[in-house]
C-alpha cells in the first residue's frame, strides 16, 4: 500500500499551529483592552444594535442661498472620509434635501460628530499683538457709586435728590427696579425698542448677508458707541475706565454671531468682547486669507496678520507622540509651494526688527491692512524678546502659538493639549482637506437600539435553528464525521469572535446586522465544503481504497475545489467592499473575514482531524463512521481475509 505524504502523518503539528493562532488572537483581545473581562471581550457594535447618536448639519451660505449639489456632495464625502477614516467604522453619512447632512454613529459619539463637521481650515498667521483677556465686569463700574448709595439710603433723603442730577445712572437703576410694573404704558409707548431688542434674531436670520448683519449690530449698539470703539488704537481695560465702560460695555451682550461680523480692531481693542464670545463664533467666521483677524488661545486674545501659509499647502498630516514631551502632536508635511511660504513666514518672524511697524490706523473695517508688508509684531507684548510668534489657527481658534526662534524649511508640528483621539481627528481633517461649505449644528438625538435588538434576536434565533438543523442532519447522515463538522463550525465561530474584538479595537470595525448576515452566509459556504470533502472520501473508498489511504487522496482532490470556492467568495467580498459603502461594505468585510478564517480552520483542523479519525477503529465501522453502505460494499468485495480492505494498486 502506498504511504501517504509525511506531512499528512503528523496532524498534531497543524492543530498546534491553530492553537497558537487562537492564543495570539485572544491574548491581543484580553491584554489590548481595559476594564473587566466582559468589557475586554466586547466587540464594537453598530448603531442598529446598541443605539448611538445622530447629528444633523445645516449648510449655511453667506447669501442665504442653498449650496450647489456638487458642493454638498463634496462636503458629504469629506465628512464621510473623516468619520470612516479606515473605511470599516460604518458611520452613516447621507445628504438630505438641498442643505442638510445627517451623520449617525454607534455609541456616545456626539462630541466626535460635532468635530467632524468643522471646516478644518488651517491657517498660519503671525501674531501682531497679544493681550490677556480680562473681560468686562459690569458690576465693577457702579461699585464706587454704589458705596455712596447705601450711605445715602439710611436717612439723608436730600442726597438722592442732588445726586439724581449729576448721577442719572443711579436714578434710572432705581426707577427701573421699582417702576417696572407701573410703566405699562411705557412699553406700549415703546413698541420700537422691542424690535430693537429683537436685533439678535434679525442678525441670526439665514437670509441676511454679513453686511446686513453688521448694519443690524451697528444699529443695536448705536452710533456713539460704535465710533468710540473705532477710535480705540489699543485695548482698554473698561473695568478701570467707567466713562468708556458705559458706552462700550454693551459689546459684551452681543451674541457670538453678532461678534463675528465686527471689525477686527473692535474685536481686539474692546475688552468687553471676551474669548468666550470669539471662540463661539460660527465656523468660517475668519475665513479670509488676506484679512487681519482676532482669535484666542486660552486666556490670550491675539491680533493676527494675514495668512500666508494655508491648509492647502499641507501634503500630509499624521498623529504621533512627541518623544521629548510624551504628548500627542500632529506632524505636517508641506508641498513645494508650502515649503517656500513656510520658510518665508518663519524668516519674517525671526527678522522682525527689519519689518515695518504695525499702524492700527491702517486697519480698515473690512479687516484688510492698508500698510506695507511685512508687518512688525509688537515687542514684548507676550513676554518675548524680538522674534514673533506664529499662530496655528484652525477655523476660529488658535491651536498653538509658538515663538519662532529660527528659520524653518521642513516638517512642522502642531502641538497642544491633545488626546490621542483629538490628534488623530485633527490629522484626518487636515489630510482630507477643508469643507467647501460652513455648517451649523442642527438637531442632535440619541437613537434607540430597541428595534435593532429585536431584529438581532430574531436573526440569531433563526441562525441558531438553522445551524442546529445542519448539525442534526450532519450527525444523522455522517455520524462520527458529524463531530468534525461540529468542531469546525465552533472553532470558526470562536476565531471570528476573537478577530471581531481585536479588529474593532485596532481598526474600528463595527459589527452591524449587515455584518452578522455576512458571517452567516460565510458559515453556509463553510458547511458546503464539508459535503465536498466527505463525498470525495466516499468516492475514493468506492474505488477500492482503504479509509486510511482514502483520506489524504480525498483531501488532495477536494482541496482544490474548496480553495476555488472560497477564493470566489473572497473576490466577491473584495469587489463588493471596494465599490460599496455603509452597511453593504460591512457585509462584504464580514463575509471576506469569515471566509478567510474558515480556510484557516479547514487546513489546520478539519483535515488533521480526519487524518486522526482515519487511524481509529471506530472509523472502520460502517455504523459509527458515517460512511455506511460504502464501507459495507467494500467489505463484500473478495479479498485474502474476510473483512479486510482492498489494497491500492
Amino acid at each position: 500500500m502506498a504511504q501517504p505524504p509525511p506531512t499528512q502523518q503528523r496532524p498534531g503539528r497543524q492543530i498546534a499551529v491553530l492553537g497558537f493562532i487562537f492564543l495570539v488572537v485572544y491574548a491581543a483581545a484580553l491584554f489590548g483592552g481595559s476594564g473587566g473581562l466582559s468589557e475586554r471581550l466586547q466587540p464594537r457594535l453598530g448603531l442598529d444594535l446598541v443605539g448611538g447618536t445622530r447629528v444633523t448639519y445645516i449648510a449655511s451660505a453667506p447669501d442665504g442661498q442653498a449650496p450647489s449639489a456638487e458642493a454638498l456632495e463634496q462636503a458629504r464625502q469629506i465628512i464621510a472620509n473623516r468619520v470612516n477614516a479606515r473605511g470599516v467604522e460604518e458611520a452613516e453619512v447621507v445628504a438630505e434635501g438641498d442643505r442638510n447632512i445627517v451623520i449617525s454613529l454607534a455609541g456616545e459619539g456626539a462630541d466626535e460628530l460635532r468635530s467632524v463637521g468643522e471646516p478644518a481650515e488651517l491657517r498660519f498667521r503671525k501674531v501682531l499683538k497679544g493681550v490677556t483677556d480680562i473681560g468686562f465686569d459690569p458690576n465693577a463700574t457702579p461699585a464706587p457709586t454704589a458705596t455712596p448709595d447705601p450711605t445715602a439710603t439710611p436717612d439723608p433723603g436730600a442726597t438722592p435728590d442732588p445726586g439724581a442730577t449729576p448721577e442719572p445712572e443711579d436714578d434710572p437703576q432705581v426707577d427701573d427696579a421699582t417702576p417696572t410694573p407701573a410703566p405699562e404704558p411705557s412699553p406700549d409707548a415703546e413698541p420700537e425698542p422691542t424690535p430693537t431688542t429683537a436685533a439678535p434674531d434679525t442678525t441670526n436670520a439665514d437670509n441676511l448677508t454679513p453686511e446686513e448683519r453688521l448694519a443690524a449690530v451697528r444699529e443695536k449698539i448705536g452710533d456713539e458707541a460704535w465710533q468710540a470703539a473705532l477710535e480705540l488704537t489699543d485695548p482698554v481695560d473698561l473695568n478701570a475706565d467707567p466713562d468708556r465702560a458705559e458706552l462700550l460695555g454693551q459689546f459684551g451682550d452681543l451674541t457670538a454671531l453678532e461678534v463675528a461680523v465686527l471689525p477686527a480692531a473692535i474685536q481686539f481693542n474692546v475688552s468687553a468682547i471676551t474669548c468666550e464670545q470669539l471662540n463661539a463664533r460660527p465656523a468660517g467666521s475668519i475665513r479670509g486669507e488676506g484679512e487681519v483677524v482676532v482669535a484666542c488661545e486660552g486666556a490670550g486674545k491675539y491680533l493676527l496678520d494675514a495668512a500666508t501659509v494655508l491648509g492647502t499647502h499641507v501634503s500630509n498630516a499624521n498623529a504621533a507622540i512627541d518623544q521629548t514631551t510624551g504628548r500627542w502632536v500632529v506632524n505636517l508635511d508641506f508641498n513645494g509651494e508650502g515649503r517656500e511660504a513656510w520658510q518665508q513666514l518663519t524668516q519674517e518672524s525671526v527678522s522682525n526688527a527689519t519689518a515695518t511697524a504695525f499702524d492700527p490706523a491702517q486697519l480698515g473695517e473690512d479687516g484688510l491692512y492698508g500698510g506695507s508688508r511685512p508687518v512688525q509684531c509688537a515687542e514684548n507684548t507676550l513676554g518675548d524678546q524680538g522674534n514673533c510668534r506664529v499662530a496655528v489657527v484652525l477655523d476660529n481658534e488658535i491651536v498653538s502659538a509658538p515663538q519662532i526662534i529660527q528659520v524653518l524649511t521642513g516638517q512642522s508640528t502642531i502641538s497642544g493639549e491633545f488626546t490621542q483621539a483629538e490628534a488623530q481627528l485633527l490629522a484626518s481633517q487636515l489630510r482630507y482637506g477643508a469643507l467647501p461649505l460652513t455648517f451649523v449644528t442642527g438637531e442632535e438625538q440619541t437613537v434607540s437600539a430597541t428595534l435593532g435588538t429585536e431584529y438581532l434576536r430574531a436573526g440569531l434565533l433563526a441562525a441558531g435553528i438553522g445551524m442546529l438543523l445542519v448539525m442534526v442532519y450532519g450527525f444523522f447522515y455522517y455520524r462520527l464525521l458529524g463531530t468534525v463538522i461540529f468542531g469546525s463550525l465552533v472553532l470558526s465561530a470562536v476565531l471570528v469572535f476573537g478577530a471581531l474584538v481585536v479588529l474593532g479595537r485596532q481598526i474600528g470595525f463595527t459589527l452591524t446586522l449587515a455584518g452578522i448576515a455576512g458571517f452567516i452566509v460565510a458559515l453556509g459556504v463553510a458547511a458546503d465544503s464539508f459535503v465536498i470533502y466527505f463525498e470525495r472520501l466516499k468516492d475514493e473508498i468506492r474505488d477500492g481504497r482503504t479509509p486510511r489511504s482514502a483520506v489524504p487522496r480525498a483531501w488532495a482532490r477536494a482541496r482544490r475545489t474548496i480553495i476555488s470556492a472560497n477564493v470566489v467568495s473572497l473576490l466577491a467580498a473584495v469587489v463588493l467592499y471596494v465599490v460599496s459603502t455603509g452597511p453593504v461594505q460591512g457585509f462584504a468585510f464580514a463575509l471576506g473575514l469569515a471566509t478567510l478564517l474558515d480556510l484557516v480552520v479547514v487546513f489546520l483542523f478539519r483535515h488533521p482531524m480526519m487524518t486522526l479519525l482515519a487511524r481509529t477503529p471506530a472509523f472502520l465501522s460502517p455504523r459509527v463512521s458515517g460512511l455506511g453502505r460504502v464501507l459495507e460494499r467494500s467489505d463484500e468485495r473478495p479479498g485474502p481475509v474476510a473483512g479486510s480492505r482492498v489494497k491500492e494498486a
